[in-house]
């Protein structure tokens, strides 16, 4: 008996081999690194895809994947599956206290009238929702800009989430009461304690897929305002300075980009000066 249980457990675990193939994978793919501390986790996320296609094991769906050519097929849900999702409301409130005490504020002087917005890495939904309930209680308060905001993500099933815009009640303690009031309404069943983003505010965002891996970012005319936090993190320096530079070009000469709290980009050669804590401007 104990022999068959140490069978089980070795054939459902990813040999080194097999991680570092993956590994191998997903950097190319993502920029995201998994060294090896992380097997576990990953091997727990993967279980999932393992019973999705009805195979018997870790060993059998990296085989799969590898010498069966279904990585292909499989790519979107390998990299949903690896993908960290951590989001809050208002998660490092100072960049929003600069954002609207600070930074809207000299753009209306500016005589900036519409905004365009990006929330790179947007996760389920939080942050870009955060930027539209301030920016609209901005320009309620003061006559404007207008403004938009694009929202992106690599992994399709959170992006099917923030679209949606519901989420558990508790996720909202971090939001003001007043802007909770106006911008989030109650589920008609109080026993499902869930909430969702009002229609005017689903509305001001657009949703898109993309990878920071990707040569260029195709999101249009220049950005005024870019949210790209704690994804730099999952990468080494090298990716870190490419998607940063690339993420400035498409940023306006004086448009800011925010970065988390505990990202650098000191020794990067960019278009970039300080201008707050992880604070930035296109120069």
């Amino acid at each position: 008996m104990t022999n068959l249980a140490h069978a089980v457990v070795s054939d459902d675990a990813l040999s080194r081999r097999d991680f570092d193939r993956l590994a191998a994978y997903i950097y190319d793919e993502s920029g995201i690194r998994l060294p090896p501390a992380k097997l576990t986790m990953i091997e727990g996320r993967l279980r999932r895809r393992v019973r999705a296609h009805g195979l018997a094991s870790l060993r059998d769906y990296c085989g799969w994947l590898f010498e069966g050519d279904n990585m292909e097929a499989e790519r979107e849900h390998l990299l949903n599956a690896v993908t960290t999702n951590k989001t809050d409301f208002f998660r490092e409130p100072t960049h929003f206290d600069y954002l609207t005490k600070e930074a809207l504020p000299a753009m209306r002087r500016e005589g900036i009238t519409k905004l365009r917005v990006w929330s790179a890495a947007c996760s389920t939904g939080a942050e870009p929702y955060t930027l539209a309930m301030l920016l609209d209680a901005y320009a309620r308060d003061h006559g404007g800009p207008d403004y938009g905001i694009l929202a992106t993500d690599l992994d399709s099933e959170v992006l099917r989430t923030a679209r949606r815009g519901i989420y558990p009640a508790d996720m909202f303690d971090p939001v003001p009461i007043h802007l909770r009031n106006r911008y989030a309404m109650k589920a008609a069943d109080p026993q499902r304690r869930e909430m969702r983003i009002v229609p005017q505010l689903r509305a001001a965002v657009g949703f898109g897929q993309l990878n920071l891996m990707d040569e260029r970012y195709q999101v249009g005319d220049p950005m005024d305002v870019i949210f790209c936090r704690n994804v730099l993190i999952y990468f080494d320096k090298p990716t870190q300075e490419r998607v940063v530079r690339r993420l400035a070009e498409c940023l306006r000469p004086g448009g800011l980009m925010f970065l988390g709290h505990s990202e650098s980009i000191t020794g990067f050669d960019l278009p970039l000066t300080t201008v707050a804590n992880t604070v930035f401007a296109r120069t």
